[in-house]
């Protein structure tokens, strides 16, 4: 009896050691918790920053886009000095910034397809509020001789969104510098800079972010009135060759085509 007496308490001690308390497994619980919620708490500011770094990098080729387009445009400028109030160059800096202009465009420009054969068009890059009360930059195009559609004029083309500025200058022979006026619309400058900068974060952020630059050569000089001039006077089948006398291209159309 002695012996059972002494064994016995041995065995219970031995089978309270081999189990847990309720404390511990609400410890346990609770560890476990934190461990998850710090995994999930990870896992998605990895996926907040790699949207962040997706959506700035997309803005960035967007703005980078735009400046290629406005360069693409600005590279292939007409002006005939025959028709000039049809090819003005006109630019405006600011909260309302735009900047327009006649061009021969390619087929590969944006919404070529849209216009046909029409490829010598005025495009117009303006500064306007998107849906969100964002800054974004926008293109519309028209033929020359025709007025812009409707769906042109409500639905333009967006070039990049939350823009901060769009900025154009312009090469001041006179006065050896940049100019952010140009006050000649019938004539066209030599050189042209365009700038825009986009916002860092939100369209509400006052933050500059990213900046694109393009530095544009223009032909300043426009085609003057007599190789605009379809026919010469006693030989209806020459055009005006170099240094203005008579060549030996026959057809009805002037310069670059245009009538």
């Amino acid at each position: 009896m002695r012996l059972l007496h002494q064994t016995n308490p041995r065995a219970g001690r031995s089978g309270r050691a081999c189990a847990f308390t309720l404390v511990e497994i609400l410890i346990a619980l609770g560890i476990l918790s934190l461990v998850l919620a710090a995994i999930f708490s990870s896992w998605t500011s990895i996926l907040r920053a790699s949207k962040v770094g997706q959506d700035a990098a997309a803005a960035v080729q967007r703005a980078r886009m735009a400046a290629r387009t406005i360069e693409e445009s600005l590279g292939a400028v007409e002006s005939f000095a025959n028709n000039q109030q049809l090819y003005g160059f006109e630019a405006v800096n600011g909260s309302d910034a735009y900047l327009s202009f006649v061009a021969r465009l390619s087929k590969f420009f944006p919404r070529s397809g849209k216009f046909g054969d029409f490829d010598v068009r005025r495009v117009t890059f303006s500064l306007e509020s998107g849906n969100d009360n964002s800054r974004q930059l926008v293109l519309r195009q028209q033929p020359i001789l025709m007025e812009m559609d409707k769906d042109e004029l409500e639905h333009p083309l967006v070039l990049a969104r939350n823009v901060k500025e769009f900025v154009s200058e312009f090469w001041d022979a006179r006065m050896n510098d940049w100019v952010d006026q140009w006050l000649n619309t019938n004539q066209l400058p030599s050189l042209v800079r365009v700038t825009v900068q986009l916002q860092q974060n939100a369209a509400h952020s006052t933050v500059a972010g990213e900046t694109v630059t393009r530095i544009v050569s223009l032909p300043a000089i426009a085609v003057q009135a007599g190789w605009q001039t379809p026919m010469i006077q006693g030989n209806p089948g020459a055009q005006p060759g170099a240094g203005g006398q008579p060549g030996s291209q026959a057809g009805g159309t002037g310069a670059r085509g245009q009538p």
